[in-house]
């Protein structure tokens, strides 16, 4: 489904991202685990369109992505829920909730809006309350469900465990594990390797904007240089 082939970015004249190579098969959960300042949020970013690509290129089913617009690559179907939840606190839940569906007008938004309840039952009950007075938690649900309101066929997760109690980013990532059934494709970015891993089907590790491994989710796990660096083992 998704495939990024040499890519590469920079700030300014800094290249955080030197010559980036993974992909994503349709239907899988693949985790790109790493450090702060890895460069995993640049590669997202880049991913769906708003951090300018230097090299390298990207194809979304079959289409080069690289020159195409990030307005334009939640219609192909790419949608990401960034770093930082990043929801419009000034709005109800419901309003972000919508403005997530701003691509369509037809009747199944309010179906995607009860499936989005169904799936963060909190969100429901706070629909009409400012998304600003929700927890850490709750606002990171939002972002989650206001991105799958694009009805992607990829969806792109910075670090949806960031500052969340235990509890809830096992919430999190047991949503994350079910949207398999919903055939919603996943990248994962996550500092919380064990956590991502335990859902994933494959991972890569970054680290200072290079691919240092690669595997599947077992794999990663079971390597010991994965479990002194990433899992405290």
């Amino acid at each position: 489904m998704l495939t990024v082939e040499g890519l590469r970015s920079r700030y300014g004249r800094i290249e955080v991202l030197h010559g980036i190579d993974l992909h994503v098969d349709s239907g899988e959960i693949v985790t790109v685990v790493g450090a702060n300042g890895a460069g995993k949020t640049t590669l997202l970013r880049c991913l769906s369109g708003v951090q300018p690509v230097s090299g390298g290129s990207i194809t979304f089913r079959g289409e080069v992505l690289t020159p195409v617009p990030a307005y334009k690559r939640l219609r192909r179907g790419l949608a990401q829920s960034p770093e930082g939840r990043q929801i419009f606190t000034n709005l109800t839940v419901e309003e972000n909730l919508r403005l997530g569906a701003f691509l369509f007008s037809d009747d199944r938004v309010d179906r995607d809006m009860e499936d989005a309840f169904q799936m963060f039952p909190i969100l429901k009950e706070k629909r009409n309350l400012a998304a600003g007075g929700l927890s850490g938690g709750q606002q990171q649900m939002l972002a989650m469900a206001r991105a799958l309101m694009g009805r992607p066929s990829c969806l792109l997760l910075d670090e949806p465990s960031m500052g969340l109690a235990p509890i809830i980013v096992q919430q999190i990532f047991d949503v994350v594990k079910g949207l398999k059934a919903l055939n919603v494709t996943v990248l994962l970015v996550e500092q919380n390797a064990f956590g991502a891993l335990k859902i994933a089907d494959r991972g890569y590790v970054m680290e200072t904007g290079h691919i240092t491994m690669e595997g599947t989710a077992a794999e990663l796990i079971a390597d010991p240089r994965i479990r002194e660096a990433y899992l405290g083992i």
